[in-house]
């Protein structure tokens, strides 16, 4: 299993602002003979339909020397545990979400590259801001611009 995002702890604490409950850290997932541990599971109950709603959340922090080496790693994470999650008997209603800062979705809004990789892949993206420990935006692959 893999380290904690050093913006985990930022993150947990915004979906916990936001109202949702963390049921999973990590969420444990199988594909194929292989583990997979997505960062947070959370769901939020919505009194009014008396349904809950699961989320999946991958933390990443993109502090390393490159965005677009940092962007390709996360992608491909998402894409394999998005599979997983289709896959799993359990866990197949999470709704997954990558969680990027706010600085780092605002550069990559700005090159374009962004609104072009979150529909052609269908990533759902949460923004967060890791200062003020709270969710700045939930991005759907047909309303990322």
């Amino acid at each position: 299993m893999a380290a904690k995002d050093i913006y985990h702890d930022a993150v947990k604490q915004a979906l916990i602002k936001d109202g949702w409950v963390v049921t999973d850290e990590p969420l444990s997932l199988s594909l194929g003979f292989r583990s997979l541990f997505v960062d947070l599971g959370a769901e939020k109950i919505i009194v009014a339909t008396k349904d809950n709603q699961r989320i999946a959340v991958e933390i990443k922090s993109f502090v390393g020397k490159s965005t677009i080496t940092e962007l390709e790693k996360a992608i491909g994470q998402y894409m394999l545990y998005d599979e997983a999650l289709d896959q799993s008997e359990t866990e197949s209603d999470r709704e997954l979400f990558l969680a990027l800062p706010q600085d780092v979705v605002e550069e990559l809004a700005e090159d374009r590259i962004l609104p072009i990789l979150t529909k052609r892949f269908k990533i759902n993206l949460l923004v967060y801001s890791p200062t003020k420990q709270t969710i700045v935006q939930w991005m759907h692959p047909n309303t990322a611009s």
